[in-house]
C-alpha cells in the first residue's frame, strides 16, 4: 500500500506546514489535457479544477493567476487591476524557472520564487476545489477557505465574459 502514497512535494509541505486539511487526487495525466483530463480522470466539475498560471506583466515581473478551469483569464482585466500595459503567460521554460515546478504540474504552494497571487474571485464561493499539488498527474483537494488564508491572493472577476 505505501507504493499509493504520492511523492511529497513543495506543494505538500507547505499544506502540512499550514495545517490545511487536503486530499490527494492521482490521476493519469495526459500532454496538454488540461483541466478538462483532470476533472474527467477525477469525476468532478471542471468549474472546480482550478488551473495555475505563471503570468507576468509588461516589465516581465511574473505573477501567479488562479483561475477555473472552464474560465479564461481577461488580461485585460488583470492589467487594468494591476495598473500595468498588458499581462501574458510566461514561456513554459520561464515559468518552470520561477516556480520551480514544471508546466502541467505548477502548483501554487511553494514556488521557488515569490509572486503575487491573483484569483478569480468566485473560486473563495465554492464548496471544494482540487488545485495542482506540484507534479504532473497529481491534484490536491481543499476548502477554498484554506487555499485564500494560505496565498492570500487578491481576488478580482479577472474572467473572461462568456
Amino acid at each position: 500500500m505505501a507504493k499509493d502514497r504520492q511523492p511529497v512535494t513543495n506543494a505538500v509541505r507547505v499544506l502540512r506546514e499550514h495545517g490545511v486539511a487536503y486530499t490527494e487526487h492521482p490521476y493519469a495525466y495526459e500532454e496538454r489535457g488540461g483541466t478538462a483530463v483532470s476533472a474527467r480522470e477525477l469525476g468532478v466539475p471542471e468549474h472546480a479544477c482550478i488551473k495555475t498560471l505563471v503570468m507576468e506583466d509588461d516589465s516581465r515581473r511574473p505573477l501567479v493567476v488562479l483561475m477555473h478551469g472552464d474560465r479564461e483569464v481577461s488580461t485585460k482585466n488583470l492589467a487594468r487591476l494591476i495598473g500595468v500595459k498588458s499581462v501574458a503567460p510566461c514561456a513554459p521554460e520561464v515559468a518552470d524557472r520561477h516556480s520551480g515546478y514544471q508546466v502541467g504540474g505548477t502548483s501554487p504552494f511553494g514556488t521557488r520564487r515569490a509572486m503575487p497571487v491573483y484569483a478569480q474571485a468566485s473560486i473563495a464561493d465554492l464548496p471544494y476545489l482540487y488545485v495542482n499539488g506540484g507534479r504532473r498527474g497529481f491534484l490536491v483537494g481543499m476548502r477554498p477557505e484554506d487555499l485564500v488564508r494560505v496565498l492570500k491572493p487578491v481576488l478580482a472577476d479577472i474572467a473572461t465574459a462568456g
